[in-house]
């Protein structure tokens, strides 16, 4: 129908723009999750020393699990390319890479 409505995350999603999407990505990541899982920098340094483990190795390091988490949306967008939250969580992983790459270039910037 016109105007169909989407929900997402119980977000209710009256219209599925660029904004919108960039929206709820930024909600999601900006949102005080550390209760849950620790501090994002944390949660992914984690994950890569697993993956590290798993792949006998020192190949991955916090920005790769972000960027490694946006190809694993990717993928599933691929085979799903109407799964709006494999949409918001790429933007969100990519957020939360750029960031942790760029932590010690502003750290330094600002000296």
């Amino acid at each position: 129908p016109t105007g169909a409505s989407n929900t997402l995350g119980g977000t209710l999603m009256p219209k599925h723009t660029r904004a919108s999407i960039l929206d709820t990505a930024k909600d999601y990541v900006t949102r005080d999750r550390a209760a849950d899982h620790g501090s994002m920098e944390d949660n992914f340094s984690t994950i890569a020393a697993y993956w590290n483990i798993h792949l006998g190795g020192n190949y991955v390091d916090a920005v790769d699990v972000g960027l490694m988490m946006a190809m694993v949306k990717l993928a599933r967008a691929k085979s799903n390319k109407t799964h709006l939250d494999n949409f918001v969580d790429l933007a969100g992983y990519s957020a939360c890479a750029g960031e942790l790459a760029m932590k010690g270039y502003d750290d330094d910037q600002e000296n």
